[in-house]
């Protein structure tokens, strides 16, 4: 009988537990780590509904990669979560399981992407079809396109839905407008598409989020107060166009002295406000001009604007000092009918603050010679983005309803003639200040 060779045969098995232990490292690293970072079994074996998700998540973000489509995480549920849990997030990855903020309780997430990136968006649609994606694609008038000229805009995307395995992924572009199929999704849980929006360009940050590469905004707490008053009326072009052929626009140098002046003014008031955190809206004859002819209205000669009284901030003056502007007069006190009226280029601002009283709104007036106070009273609004001598502002989204209180039925008939103490619709007399304080509440410069 053969003599055996003991050292061989400790080689040969010293060799066989090395492969042995190389394939165990091989599989742990390719499969259970993968397991452990990624898709969650059931203990049946199972993916759970979290898993497909996420694979559904990482099949679309991969493709988006590959076609070099920049979106970013515009799910307002998600960023919530994002925002809140931030400081957290070493935490949470060590205590949960993956895919614990892209995958909500929602079976809709939402990305944005800017228009001007889609480019690619036919390959990238076929390729995600190839894959398996559904899609709903929604076409509308681009609104950018719409103007006095010409009223039918020319077609674009609006937002596209991909479906796979139940699941919905949200492609929005910021101006969302169509008729969509009602039973392809569940349209009560997408956070866009309601009514068209303003949003500011975000800037982007490329993050890891559950495992995946994700763009999202620097400033997520900004764009979610963003996201919350977005809503953006357009125009009225057809109303307006109609208006301008029974009056037309005065066209004479001095009008549109005033209409550059005025748009400057309007551009200072913006960056002044923005930087006090003071939100306002176009009033009185500003708004009107917006409302019935897309403009303003060259013969009021000023720019009327609101604020509620729970935005005043005692530096306010200070800060349009500082703008350029003069002070004209100040009237009222911040508990009772407060008005500012700044002058820029000949041209005046009127800042009327706006006070809350049960179902309606005021804002006061004073007359410097007598000290009569006059009240005007609107029903309550909220308020929306619109677009006025192409600057952005905010308008009340109740517009009709607003103008109609202060204008009456016949808001859009032009009445140059107009007395601020008698011609409103929803002015009332409101007393008189006492002569001995005059001199702190009428102040004329």
């Amino acid at each position: 009988m053969p003599r055996v060779n003991r050292t061989a045969v400790l080689s040969l098995l010293i060799v066989c537990s090395c492969v042995f232990l190389l394939f165990q490292l091989h599989y742990y690293r390719k499969y259970v780590t993968k397991q452990q970072g990624g898709p969650l079994l059931s203990p049946v074996h199972h993916l759970t509904n979290r898993a497909v998700q996420w694979q559904v998540l990482k099949k679309f973000l991969a493709l988006a990669h590959h076609f070099h489509l920049p979106l970013f995480l515009a799910d307002t549920l998600a960023l919530s979560l994002l925002s809140q849990h931030a400081l957290r997030q070493r935490d949470r990855v060590v205590q949960e399981p993956q895919c614990s903020f892209l995958c909500t309780d929602r079976p809709v997430l939402a990305f944005g992407v800017h228009a001007s990136s889609w480019e690619s968006a036919p390959e990238f649609v076929a390729a995600a079809q190839t894959k398996g994606f559904e899609l709903l694609e929604l076409r509308g008038k681009d609104p950018r396109l719409s103007s006095l000229d010409t009223l039918s805009g020319e077609e674009i995307p609006l937002h596209f839905l991909f479906r796979l395995d139940g699941y919905i992924i949200h492609v929005v572009f910021l101006r969302l407008r169509a008729d969509m199929d009602r039973t392809f999704a569940p349209f009560s849980l997408l956070d866009y598409g309601r009514y068209a929006g303003a949003y500011d360009r975000p800037e982007l940050i490329l993050t890891v989020l559950d495992g995946l590469d994700v763009r999202v905004p620097r400033n997520i707490t900004h764009f979610l107060v963003q996201q919350r008053d977005a809503r953006f009326l357009e125009c009225r072009f057809h109303e307006a166009r109609h208006f301008l052929q029974l009056y037309p626009d005065d066209s004479s140098a001095a009008a549109l002295d005033f209409r550059r002046k005025a748009r400057t003014l309007l551009r200072v008031t913006t960056q002044t406000l923005g930087l006090l955190h003071i939100p306002f809206w176009i009033s009185s004859g500003t708004c009107l001009g917006w409302f019935r002819q897309c403009g303003v209205i060259s013969y009021s000669q000023d720019v009327d604007i609101g604020i509620f009284i729970s935005d005043f901030r005692p530096d306010i003056v200070g800060a349009f000092r500082e703008a350029g502007l003069s002070l004209k007069h100040k009237f009222g006190k911040v508990e009772d009918s407060l008005e500012l009226s700044f002058l820029s280029q000949d041209v005046k601002l009127d800042i009327f603050f706006f006070y809350e009283d049960g179902d309606v709104v005021w804002n006061g007036g004073t007359q410097a010679k007598s000290g009569r106070k006059f009240k005007y009273t609107f029903p309550r609004f909220s308020l929306c983005w619109a677009e006025l001598l192409e600057l952005k502002v905010r308008v009340p989204c109740e517009t009709q309803d607003y103008v109609v209180a202060n204008y009456g039925s016949t808001w859009s008939v032009p009445l140059k003639n107009w007395d601020w103490k008698s011609s409103p619709s929803n002015v009332q007399e409101n007393g008189e200040w006492p002569r001995g304080q005059w001199a702190e509440l009428i102040q004329v410069y």
